[in-house]
């Protein structure tokens, strides 16, 4: 009985765990516990609804972009580093649960020795004795040993030291979990921008040939004018200027693509031109849908990987206070020892032979001169700048959505003034073709309204790419992109 009070004390303290428990993410927007409500400012084409995380990109309907968004996630390198750190995260928090339990070896052990003969002394004495004998020393002996052993030593946690380095190394690993995500949103995004770059090199240098054409035959037919000694050598000089300055952008698209098909490549996990073939044959840069789902500031901080890692970081170094605060108590070790042995095998069958032994060992560094308070200070100082890098994350990612969804609102209104402004361009070179058949007009007229009618076309489809670009920037500031780890 009085072995089992002699324990209550023991219990009761290793039911305590030293410093500060972690109560969730801080406020981190002035006073306010929670962000502003709602994106949407009185536009239509946003929705409140919560947009789905995975996948995104299917809302463009573009299968080629499917493939290689399906492709990096599966593919890339800087993916495979974050996984490969959360492989070790989760290791490190499986080494820290094992770490709370007893630790116990057991041993097998033989031993053979050739021992020298010994020299006990006074051999001459001894010799003179019995008539000369030429020494005292004895015949060499052999010696055999066998043993068994099993020793167990226990930690026990006193103070919650250890059950904080579980809580920190579990943190670390929700932390390096949300990171792998977070790298799979960034990755979505590069992945598009760059399709969609691809896409739009590819027509504006179709439209860019168009135009040359164009303007080559009005340069020729100019010429032709020119030495009938109707078109002055100004008119010649600046339609040989504008042939000259379209070629000169034809040269930079064609490098643009390839550019883009490498960084496709590369994006996938494959070498440069790997994507050639598949992806030379041009194709329309795929459109955002009509109406865009957002959600709000609130689900935006819940779903955003970089912001759950940082708080997740933050209940790590919480949890780290607790473990420097524990060094400063106490630390009860347990340790067993049984062992059997002897000189011949049937030595280990004797249980005469059994030796144990009990040691508590009870450690306390009480002179450490201020260098547990001060393991402590630097813990807080860690978990402060967590919390503040936390704060900053917040911020951030609200900045990053309002903006996006700024300059996508911006860009809506830009391709649509755009496409009027190539509707009445169609329109203008529809009548100046009828105006050229009835006899109205001149070639040249015809060419010049079919020339404006291409540049038109090309500011359209630069503004498509940027608004499509936009909504990409805008599913990133969303935090969209990603999938659950296994």
């Amino acid at each position: 009985m009085r072995k089992q009070l002699s324990l209550i004390p023991l219990l009761l303290l290793g039911a305590c765990t030293v410093g500060p428990n972690y109560a969730g993410p801080p406020k981190a927007i002035g006073s306010a516990a929670t962000p502003p409500a709602g994106f949407v400012r009185a536009d239509t084409t946003l929705a409140t609804t919560a947009p789905a995380v995975a996948d995104w990109w299917t809302t463009l309907n573009d299968p080629m972009l499917s493939w290689l968004e399906e492709q990096a996630l599966a593919s890339n390198p800087n993916v495979a580093v974050a996984q490969a750190r959360l492989k070790q995260a989760r290791a490190s928090l499986r080494l820290e649960r094992a770490n709370q339990a007893p630790n116990a070896n057991a041993s097998a052990t033989y031993l053979h020795a050739d021992l020298p003969a010994l020299n006990l002394g006074g051999g001459e004495e001894q010799g003179g004795a019995n008539g000369g004998g030429s020494g005292g020393s004895g015949a060499g002996t052999n010696v055999d040993f066998f043993n068994l052993g099993f020793d167990a030593s226990w930690e026990i946690d006193l103070f919650g030291g250890r059950r904080r380095t579980v809580e920190a190394a579990r943190a670390s690993a929700e932390a390096a979990e949300a990171n792998v995500a977070d790298a799979q949103v960034s990755l979505s995004a590069d992945v598009a921008q760059a399709y969609i770059g691809l896409r739009d090199a590819q027509q504006r240098l179709i439209l860019a040939r168009q135009a040359s054409k164009m303007q080559r035959d009005t340069l020729n037919l100019t010429l032709q004018r020119f030495n009938n000694g109707t078109a002055s050598q100004l008119e010649v000089e600046r339609l040989r200027n504008q042939v000259e300055s379209t070629d000169a952008q034809i040269l930079p698209l064609s490098s643009s693509v390839e550019t883009y098909l490498n960084a496709l490549a590369i994006l996938i996990g494959e070498a440069p031109g790997t994507l050639d073939q598949r992806l030379t044959p041009a194709a329309p840069v795929p459109l955002p849908p009509a109406q865009v789902a957002v959600g709000d500031p609130t689900a935006l901080l819940q779903r955003r990987p970089d912001i759950r890692a940082a708080e997740r970081n933050l209940a790590a170094q919480t949890a780290k206070i607790g473990v420097a605060e524990a060094a400063k108590f106490p630390r009860l070790n347990l340790m067993g020892i049984i062992g059997i042995g002897g000189t011949s095998l049937d030595a280990l069958t004797d249980l005469d032979n059994l030796v144990t032994l009990g040691a508590p060992m009870l450690q306390w560094n009480v002179l450490n001169f201020g260098r547990a308070n001060a393991r402590v200070g630097q813990a807080e100082g860690a978990r402060d700048e967590a919390e503040a890098r936390y704060r900053g994350a917040v911020l951030s990612a609200l900045r990053d959505a309002e903006d996006a969804l700024s300059r996508f609102r911006a860009r809506r209104n830009t391709v649509a003034t755009l496409a009027r402004a190539k509707a009445s361009a169609d329109r203008s070179a529809v009548l100046m073709q009828q105006r050229y058949r009835a006899g109205a007009a001149t070639l040249i007229d015809t060419l010049d309204a079919e020339r404006q009618r291409v540049a038109a076309e090309q500011s359209l489809s630069q503004a498509v790419a940027g608004l499509t670009n936009d909504y990409v920037a805008l599913q990133k500031a969303l935090g969209l992109g990603w999938r659950p780890s296994s």
